[in-house]
């Protein structure tokens, strides 16, 4: 087992500062990322639906609340 160094209180807050730092960094760059491709991550979510679907038909939501209880 490896052994682990002895830290100060304020050492182990700094490294969890540095830890919640990068997590939120990577948090808001996922975030940006799926944002951006939003409208063909949605697509790809509702491809099942849309093939069983009658043709001529297609999916509607009144309002933005309702397309996240398909998911």
């Amino acid at each position: 087992m490896e052994e682990f160094e002895k830290q100060a209180l304020t050492e182990h807050l700094r490294d969890l500062r540095n830890c919640l730092i990068k997590s939120l960094i990577a948090v808001t760059a996922g975030f940006g990322i799926c944002y951006n491709y939003s409208r063909e991550l949605a697509d790809w979510l509702f491809l099942p639906l849309a093939r069983v679907l009658p043709e001529g038909s297609k999916i509607i939501f009144n309002s933005y609340q309702q397309a996240f209880f398909f998911i």
